[in-house]
């Protein structure tokens, strides 16, 4: 038989398929295609070496409404069981959050207290190194009673310190 010049609309009449599966099906085979005056594509196709048997469209069984009915069903407990899942996550999430804002409070009052602790601590000390220059030097009443004093007012700064360190 000899090559006919057909459009995808008439292929598929004379397939007995669909212009869209004809198009599909030249596709396949590789058929020669080139485009007609007004645009439209033509294929090349000798029928006699087609060997196309259309399909018979599917047809649905008896029970596809009640089976696609309870896997619907059973869909949307499982979307109902993750999202009540989720909830949780959610709230877990929420709680770690409000905690680890709650630690990051008291790291953040716990570095303030022990950089004054560390400026106090500095003080003291060159009040101390300075109490010991001085008691080195003399050793006179008049120097010994000063030295008592300033002894006194460190001991109490010492404690002013400590109490503002231990937060009372």
């Amino acid at each position: 038989m000899p090559v006919e010049i057909l459009t995808y609309g008439a292929l598929g009449a004379r397939l007995k398929i669909s212009p869209v599966a004809a198009r599909s099906f030249a596709k396949r085979r590789g058929l020669p295609r080139s485009l007609s005056e007004d645009g439209r594509a033509l294929v090349s196709v000798d029928l006699a070496e087609v060997r196309h048997r259309p399909q018979p469209p599917a047809r649905r069984q008896a029970g596809d409404g009640a089976q696609l009915t309870a896997m619907i069903a059973t869909l949307q407990a499982e979307i109902a069981q993750l999202e009540a899942r989720a909830a949780g996550h959610r709230a877990d999430f929420e709680h770690e959050r409000e905690r680890a804002d709650r630690l990051m409070a008291e790291l953040l009052q716990a570095a303030a207290e022990t950089t004054a602790a560390r400026e106090a601590t500095a003080r003291l000390e060159g009040e101390v190194a300075a109490l010991r220059i001085a008691v080195r030097a003399g050793s006179s009443n008049e120097n010994h009673g000063h030295s008592a004093r300033r002894v006194g007012h460190l001991a109490a700064s010492l404690v002013e310190a400590d109490r503002k360190a231990a937060g009372g």
